[in-house]
């Protein structure tokens, strides 16, 4: 057994679990404690700056500069009863995490003491090196200037010593270089849209807000076992590695006893989660060996993106307090089933209604349908932007694997509701048919309630009161995605609205002007609805035929935020402007390839420095074995015994080659690769003439792994990664 894995094996047979103590008994006595909420503002600020922050968050209204000295000094002094002596403008640039440049609060007074100060401008605005950051060519390398700014709307908290901030990051030029600014434009724009149809209905509604409740999928996998796979500690998965003899075949991790060691790990991570203000709930084992899951109650997307972000952080580092590593790759193990991270998607009035539940009268449950029936054309007329938001390099190796759903869009509804959807788009229904209709409509709820399924095969299924997207992967920023869908379903309820209000202008009531444009949009949306296998070939055959589309190559799927359709949501709803759109999509390819390019060149250095000479060795070891029986025994007898050893020698030996070969074969086909003009040629030339040696070359080491003496295999196997609690 190699050094590296011998000792890592030792090291994991020692480990212990960390008993972890609750600062109460009491939950609500540390929940939200590091967060500076309206409670803690009340305490802090005086009242007129106090009013300046609400009036901010509800209302949009500019804070003065003199009112922000007042919100920074009393934020400082929250900070400073936690022993805070930094603060930071915390921001979500085009990375895979969060960025924050630490600032003290020391500064020098007029006569030259010493003392600590955090002004309104320092509140406001920070300039952290833009030019460092993916941007996507809108900023060079010697245009550094950038901007963070204020997002009042998200509270600001404390980490360790630091204050933290959350903002915007921009451009010099103006231009958002981050996943928040687009995501703030995206819910203004549903909240007005939905407003005004809402409006229609129910003059009293006058806010739309969009929540979401994301499940945050993970592996853990022991430091030692971690530290002793390159290809992990480099890239995230497992660039090679034969399959255990058992892994998740029996179902029998999924929702079983967590392990002492992984629930010590879970206990404080719920604790900082929860004094951070984060509501995380649920916690379990997933399908996967060593695979968990956490999620929290449902938050304004805003919000609840923001702490997704530092749930991510804070379990990488929690996990090393625990000797463990967190895995956030979409599929870090082959053959089992790899994370995505669901997002949970409703809308909800400032009335108290959610509009993807069911009413309590005929009148609400025509406003529930109006929300309904929209999603579906939203995701019929989007599908590709919608995957184009989650598409990514470890994303592609999970969606239409058995444990995710397809590349191709559907929306499940629950047989029930779809068949009250194909009766409403019905042609040429009569007085008595109408008549019965409407007293289905007010039967919706014992619908739903007695009847509704769900369909874990479905990217975009109908749950209850809220749609789940489940294509999204779990190292990505959810706002991706929200960015997407919010944008989407704003510029559908626009073109929904604009309809209504035409036909009413042309003399036809209201309530039939809308029944009349909902029965439209129900027809021409049907083929997005499916309510089988999302996993079966007869869905692919079935879904062509329906016209939807099924991409499975990243570049590809990057490419269609250019589409017409694409770029009329989101320029049209100015989301991004359209030097933004562009730099979106170079930052993705360009992403992509990178990636791409790094697993290259880790299973390059691990196949010819690590692989073949413990291959190669081990081939020596039989042919002096075999030199050794050709001593000892007659002709006859050394051919009888040799065989398997001469079969065994000649195996490695065509295996060696063949990997010395494919590794020379992908190094040239990435220097091609390299010098390509544009990001678009690179990522293509990646996706279609080097990302296949990855998958050639592991195969050729997974079966050395299989031939070759486990005691000189240099690298953890699955057995030991997937096992090893």
């Amino acid at each position: 057994m190699s050094q590296m894995r011998f000792f890592a094996l030792q090291e994991l047979a020692n480990r212990q679990p960390i008993d972890i103590k609750n600062p109460s008994n009491k939950l609500s006595d540390y929940y939200g404690i590091h967060v500076f909420d309206r409670k803690k503002m009340q305490e802090y600020l005086p009242k007129e700056a106090f009013k300046a922050v609400t009036n901010a968050i509800e209302k949009g209204t500019p804070i003065s500069r003199s009112m922000a000295d007042l919100i920074a000094n009393g934020m400082k002094s929250w900070a400073k009863s936690f022993n805070v002596t930094h603060y930071t403008h915390w921001f979500q640039p085009l990375t895979d995490g969060t960025a924050e440049k630490h600032d003290g609060f020391i500064e020098f007074s007029d006569d030259g003491d010493v003392i600590e100060r955090f002004s309104g401008k320092l509140l406001i605005q920070q300039e952290p090196d833009a030019s460092s950051f993916p941007n996507g060519g809108i900023r060079n390398t010697f245009e550094a200037r950038g901007y963070t700014a204020w997002d009042v709307s998200s509270p600001a908290f404390v980490v360790d010593t630091t204050l933290c901030i959350p903002t915007i990051f921009i451009s010099y030029t103006g231009e958002a270089l981050d996943y928040k600014t687009p995501l703030l434009k995206a819910l203004a724009a549903v909240d007005k849209a939905a407003t005004e149809v809402c409006q229609l209905f129910d003059k009293n509604i006058t806010r739309v807000y969009a929540n979401l409740g994301w499940e945050q999928e993970y592996f853990l996998v022991d430091s030692a076992l971690f530290n002793a796979r390159p290809d992990l500690c480099l890239t995230g998965r497992t660039l090679m590695g034969h399959s255990s003899a058992k892994d998740q075949q029996l179902d029998d991790h999924y929702f079983g006893s967590i392990p002492p060691r992984v629930t010590g790990f879970m206990k404080e991570l719920e604790l900082e989660c929860h004094k951070l203000g984060i509501p995380v709930k649920t916690r379990h084992n997933e399908v996967a060996p060593n695979q968990f899951e956490l999620a929290p109650i449902f938050e304004d997307v805003n919000l609840a993106n923001d702490h997704n972000q530092l749930v991510m952080d804070l379990m990488k580092r929690i996990a090393q307090k625990h000797n463990f590593n967190v895995l956030l790759h979409e599929k870090p193990f082959k053959g089992v089933n790899g994370s995505g991270k669901h997002n949970n998607w409703s809308l909800c009035t400032d009335t108290g209604i959610n509009l993807f539940a069911p009413g309590k009268s005929p009148k609400g449950n025509m406003l529930f349908l109006t929300f309904i029936v929209n999603v579906l054309m939203m995701v019929y007329k989007n599908q590709d932007l919608l995957r184009a938001s989650i598409v990514s390099a470890g994303n592609s190796h999970r969606l239409g694997a058995n444990e995710a759903p397809p590349a191709i869009l559907s929306i499940f509804l629950g047989r029930h509701l779809s068949h009250m959807l194909d009766e409403l788009g019905a042609e040429d229904l009569t007085a008595e048919e109408k008549k019965a209709l409407k007293l289905g409509i007010g039967r919706i709820p014992e619908i739903l309630l007695d009847n509704t399924d769900r369909n874990r095969t479905s990217p975009f299924a109908f749950t209850g009161n809220r749609f789940e997207f489940r294509a999204a992967g779990s190292s990505s920023n959810c706002a991706a995605a929200m960015i997407a869908i919010n944008a989407a379903m704003a510029h559908q309820l626009n073109a929904f609205k604009a309809q209504v209000d035409k036909l009413i202008n042309e003399g036809i009531g209201r309530d039939e002007a809308i029944f009349n444009v909902l029965k439209e949009t129900i027809i021409a949306s049907k083929a997005i609805r499916f309510e089988g296998d999302g996993y079966s070939d007869d869905w692919k055959t079935e879904a062509a035929k329906r016209g939807l589309t099924n991409i499975n190559q990243v570049p590809e799927a990057l490419m269609k935020y250019n589409d017409p359709q694409a770029r009329e949501v989101l320029l049209g709803e100015k989301i991004f402007n359209e030097n933004e759109l562009t730099s979106r999509i170079e930052v993705e390819l360009e992403k992509y390839t990178k990636k791409i390019q790094i697993e290259s060149r880790v299973l390059g250095d691990l196949a010819i420095n690590h692989i073949v000479p413990i291959a190669v060795a081990y081939q020596n070891r039989l042919l002096e074995n075999l030199r050794g029986l050709k001593e000892i025994f007659t002709e006859e007898e050394y051919a009888e015994m040799s065989q398997d050893r001469k079969d065994l020698v000649r195996e490695i030996s065509h295996r060696v080659t063949a990997i010395k070969i494919l590794v020379r074969e992908m190094t040239e086909a990435r220097k091609v690769a390299n010098h390509l003009e544009s990001q678009e040629e690179k990522a293509f030339s990646y996706e279609k003439n080097v990302s296949p040696y990855l998958e050639s070359i592991r195969d050729h080491i997974d079966h050395l792994e299989m031939e070759i003496d486990d005691e000189i295999w240099p690298l953890p196997k699955y057995r030991e990664l997937l096992f090893s609690k």
